[in-house]
């Protein structure tokens, strides 16, 4: 069994994976933004839970809402970019399937093991 209590302190972090599933929590300042028009995972479909604020996540060149339950599924290879509009932290739960990145959030190269 693992355990984490989730801080939303730094901008990304790793909480901890098994296996073929990882989690990451990220927190998005008011105007910041996390990936762009070149960012993927091609080797991982990322889940993206929106704990609190407003966002927009723009994947594969289409813009989509978030705010508070939103959930958003972005397959392997689709590129994407979240984006804060709100005026408080845009908090969010990733899950990646397989693994994405290393314990310290580096990524990991399609189909490489944790």
């Amino acid at each position: 069994m693992k355990k984490e209590h989730l801080r939303f302190e730094s901008e990304f972090r790793i909480v901890f994976g098994k296996g073929k599933c990882q989690f990451a929590e990220m927190t998005l300042q008011p105007g910041a933004t996390e990936g762009g028009p070149d960012n993927r995972h091609k080797g991982a479909d990322q889940w993206l839970f929106v704990i609190s604020g407003r966002g927009v996540a723009v994947v594969s060149g289409t813009a989509h809402k978030l705010s508070k339950w939103t959930l958003l599924l972005i397959e392997r290879g689709e590129t994407h970019e979240i984006r804060n509009t709100g005026r408080t932290a845009l908090r969010t739960l990733n899950a990646y399937a397989p693994l994405a990145y290393t314990k310290s959030g580096n990524a990991l190269p399609a189909g490489k093991p944790f």
